[in-house]
């Protein structure tokens, strides 16, 4: 076995116990083979992470983002969704090169690998570029070609559609099978209802999963509701796109029909706090959410809307917005927000990790504890939701390989990365005016 150990830090374990443990990865695996003390003896290892003073946790699952979005960081602010997307984002984006969308995914990954993510949920175009990568950097991802019929053509937009199943198909398993994909029609007012049912459809024959954007501002409620005399989520399970292999993001705007179908067929839900708060769009019930049973994960959204993608943060938000939305202290609590980062997460976008347990996927962070802000550390599950940044992650591991070691990262040339993204955002956004 190819060894690399974790060792002199205490774990976060799934049910939510911090205790002092190593952990032992097969690399060639990426596989946890034992977590606990003395786990190490008996074995060559080839490698050693230093956690002392640290704590050892599951890499943090963004489930749901545009990572190539970090080229438009403070394009546009202080705006609602729709004048933000129509006037400002959009005209940008149709300037978009496939160069450009590899370039900002590089920046994406980047951010996210230093602030302890390791799996996240990408929709956007030309995703065969930020397939390419997620596969030199090393994460874990579930990618889709966003379908977005508004303002084109019916060949056009028959050709977005077919365009997101072919990627889905042809995608699935790369990256030595860290990528796994979906299909992705953007949201259900951007896409005609039978372009919708054609190609859930077409999953569902290809055994697809699906994601979409839903019930995220008023705005994409009430012309459903005024169309078709339904709930969007209502309109949506009778189109097919709700269902175990299909998760939304935002659930902003959901009453408690929506949140009780949501349930009924484990469909799970990403919340945005952030973007939602930055946008206006409202407060997710998150609370109630949980409690009917819904899957919750969390997403930054990108990085134009947040405007970083740090998972801390948003864990931050989560909590403290969570609390406001339901008028009440207790809700969202911190084991909740850290299972919402975490397993709960990776549960909502269908990939491995989650839970640093023997035999799960080797996709974890060392977060170094010995900092002011993080001083005492009376509930460390406390300071994971409350105080912790990303800053803080002095490990990155996926699927067995260090993609980033006392805060050096291994598989991207940062300092390059950053040079290119700032010269192709510049360029982008010349070319637009």
């Amino acid at each position: 076995m190819n060894a690399l150990a974790v060792t002199g830090g205490r774990v976060l374990h799934p049910d939510g116990r911090v205790s002092e443990a190593d952990v032992l990865i097969d690399a060639d695996a990426g596989r946890i083979e034992a977590v606990g003390e003395d786990v190490t003896a008996g074995w060559e290892i080839a490698r050693t992470l230093d956690a002392e003073g640290g704590l050892v946790m599951p890499g943090l699952v963004n489930g749901h983002t545009h990572v190539s979005m970090t080229l438009l960081r403070g394009h546009a602010d202080d705006k609602p969704l729709e004048s933000w997307l129509r006037e400002d984002i959009w005209p940008v984006e149709a300037e978009l090169t496939d160069d450009d969308i590899e370039v900002g995914a590089e920046l994406g990954v980047l951010e996210l690998i230093r602030s302890g993510t390791t799996a996240f949920a990408d929709m956007y175009f030309s995703m065969d570029r930020v397939a390419d990568v997620v596969d030199r950097a090393g994460v874990r991802a579930r990618l889709g070609r966003g379908v977005v019929a508004v303002g084109k053509d019916e060949a056009d937009a028959r050709a977005d559609l077919e365009g997101s199943l072919e990627f889905a198909r042809t995608y699935g398993g790369a990256a030595d099978g860290r990528i796994r994909t979906a299909f992705m029609p953007h949201s259900l007012t951007t896409v005609p209802e039978d372009l919708l049912a054609e190609g859930i459809e077409s999953a569902d024959e290809d055994d697809l999963w699906v994601h979409l954007h839903a019930n995220e501002t008023t705005d994409e409620v009430e012309p459903i509701v005024e169309d078709h005399g339904v709930r969007p989520l209502e309109y949506a399970a009778d189109r097919g796109a709700l269902g175990p292999d299909r998760f939304l993001a935002h659930g902003v705007h959901v009453d408690d029909t929506e949140i009780e179908l949501l349930a009924e067929t484990d469909t799970a839900v990403v919340h945005c706090p952030a973007s939602n708060m930055k946008l206006a769009s409202g407060i997710a019930p998150v609370q109630r959410l949980r409690e009917a049973g819904v899957t919750v994960g969390i997403g930054t959204d990108g990085a134009a809307s947040n405007n970083d993608l740090d998972l801390f943060d948003e864990m931050r938000d989560a909590a403290m917005v969570g609390k406001i939305g339901a008028d009440d202290a207790s809700a969202v609590p911190a084991p909740a927000v850290v299972e919402m980062a975490t397993s709960e997460g990776a549960d909502a976008i269908g990939l491995p990790g989650g839970r640093i347990e023997t035999g799960a996927a080797a996709d974890l962070i060392v977060v170094d504890l010995e900092a002011p802000h993080l001083t005492p550390a009376h509930d460390v599950v406390s300071h994971l939701a409350y105080a912790v940044r990303g800053s803080d992650v002095r490990h990155t591991v996926c699927d067995g390989t260090v993609l980033m070691r006392d805060r050096e990262v291994t598989t991207l040339d940062a300092a390059a990365v950053m040079d290119r993204a700032a010269e192709h955002a510049a360029d982008l956004v010349a070319r637009a005016e």
